[in-house]
């Protein structure tokens, strides 16, 4: 799936310029999930304007959500990481900023009166119909936030709105009639589909050594380090009632239920007395650490570790990543223990011997040398091609055709009608498509249908009419990012 999301990921990050306020409605889903120090920092400047550590949290949780909407439960922190959604978040930002440095240029602004309007149409501030302070303020002071900045985003977001109203554009009939055209069009086809699964292959092991050493430089061994490191386990220590009592009193707002509720004293209990243990092991942790690097106790053990068997979070092993030779790492938490590490070495991915890559190389050769084969059969067959006729079908027609699932059904239909052969081959992948159009028609649309299409010509138009002006304000507007590698496009 993570490959899929990589490849469409343009398509998921929608350059949408007004972020939802939704979010307090959902519970700040995602909120504060990605750590980025004092709220106050900032993490890029666009012209005049500082986008705040705050503001890049609050795209990136919008984002979250957005990904987390559509892929359930499969998508979590670690695929986020994967698709560098905080970059993605940043880059929204600094395009929201362009444009809101626009306005400021053409004097816009929000009046308190279109801020209370857009206030009384959150429903997660009403009690029995009516607006209450105390829940609006308690609601955003659970989610670490107050009422002075929310309505401050609320202001950005409807100057965003007003900006955007400038560029509304409208689409002709024309343009409606040459769209329904491709939309509602449809083919009666013959088609025969090819499957990988059912090529047969003898392994011939000389080739798949051929094949590793053309590719040697793709298998490489992890990144490899060696270290001196120490480890300090988690205490275990009793407290009194009064104590945890006190502790939760402070500290009560880190501990949440999974609807985002405060938990109880005693819902938090358990929490609390590993937050003072883990506080009070970090103490003795820096001591020993300490210690260590002023050489007055040696260091526990010296090991050398390959950074894809650490069972460290990505924060930590990046740290070992970023440390010079001789660097020391201050003790982090893993799991039940603090771990203090010295740099001593650090040993560069080199090719794998054959024996060792062999078990990922084998697998890599036999898909290609499939799909080679599945290619050839499919241009043999396509000599003296019949097929299966399905009758017609329109794009939308999924479920016609049996011997795909639904994602390759709509990935052949849209190439179908993308294509100007009328007898061809379309590659799925792990499945080729062979297929002859005999015949094509157009469907009558009904007013729905029509209120569609114009509605997807109106966005089309409305995200190229953005972009295109962004790029623009781009050339006007200084952009300085604090995050390496990350730009406006």
């Amino acid at each position: 799936m993570i490959t899929w999301m990589q490849k469409h990921k343009k398509w998921l990050v929608v350059t949408i310029w007004i972020s939802t306020i939704a979010f307090v409605g959902a519970g700040f889903v995602g909120w504060g999930s990605y750590d980025f120090g004092k709220q106050s920092a900032s993490v890029a400047v666009v012209g005049e304007r500082e986008i705040s550590v705050d503001e890049h949290q609050r795209e990136y949780s919008a984002l979250y959500r957005q990904y987390s909407s559509i892929f359930g439960e499969q998508f979590n922190d670690e695929m986020a990481r994967t698709l560098k959604l905080s970059d993605a978040a940043l880059r929204l930002a600094i395009q929201k900023n362009l444009i809101l440095s626009y306005a400021d240029s053409l004097g816009l602004g929000v009046t308190q009166k279109e801020v209370i309007k857009e206030l009384l149409s959150m429903n997660a501030f009403f009690i029995n119909g009516v607006f209450d302070k105390d829940t609006y303020v308690r609601v955003l002071s659970q989610n670490r936030t107050t009422p002075t900045v929310f309505e401050e985003s609320i202001k950005r977001n409807i100057l965003l709105q007003k900006v955007e109203q400038l560029f509304k554009v409208k689409s002709s009939d024309e343009q409606i009639e040459r769209l329904s055209s491709l939309m509602f069009l449809e083919d009666e086809i013959n088609i025969e589909v090819l499957n990988i699964n059912n090529i047969a292959l003898d392994l011939d092991l000389k080739k798949v050594e051929e094949f590793w050493n053309k590719n040697k430089f793709d298998y490489l061994s992890a990144q490899a380090y060696d270290i001196s490191i120490t480890k300090t386990a988690l205490l275990n220590n009793i407290y009194s009632d009064e104590k945890l009592e006190a502790e939760f009193e402070v500290t009560k707002y880190d501990f949440k239920k999974s609807d985002g509720k405060l938990k109880s004293f005693d819902e938090a209990k358990t929490d609390v007395i590993r937050a003072l243990n883990v506080k009070a092991t970090k103490k003795i942790a820096l001591k020993n650490y300490l210690k260590a690097k002023k050489a007055k106790i040696d260091f526990e053990a010296n090991v050398r570790v390959h950074e894809d068997s650490l069972d460290y979070s990505a924060s930590n092993i990046k740290k070992l990543s970023d440390a010079a030779i001789g660097a020391y790492i201050k003790p982090f938490l893993n799991k039940n223990e603090y771990i203090s590490i010295k740099m001593n070495k650090k040993i560069a991915p080199e090719p794998l011997s054959y024996e060792d890559a062999k078990g990922r190389v084998t697998p890599v050769y036999i898909q290609n040398e499939k799909k080679n084969l599945l290619k050839k059969l499919a241009k043999d067959r396509l000599k003296d091609f019949k097929g299966e006729n399905i009758g017609y079908v329109s794009r939308n027609d999924v479920n016609k055709i049996k011997a795909l699932n639904a994602q390759e059904a709509r990935t052949f239909l849209s190439a179908l009608f993308m294509q100007k052969n009328k007898e061809d081959i379309i590659d799925l992948g792990s499945k080729i498509v062979l297929y002859r159009i005999n015949d094509s028609r157009l469907v009558k649309t009904n007013a729905q249908e029509q209120e569609n299409v114009k509605n997807s010509i109106v966005s089309l138009l409305d995200n190229e009419l953005m972009n295109n002006f962004v790029r623009e304000l781009e050339k006007i507007y200084e952009v300085r990012s604090a995050l390496d590698n990350t730009s406006a496009q």
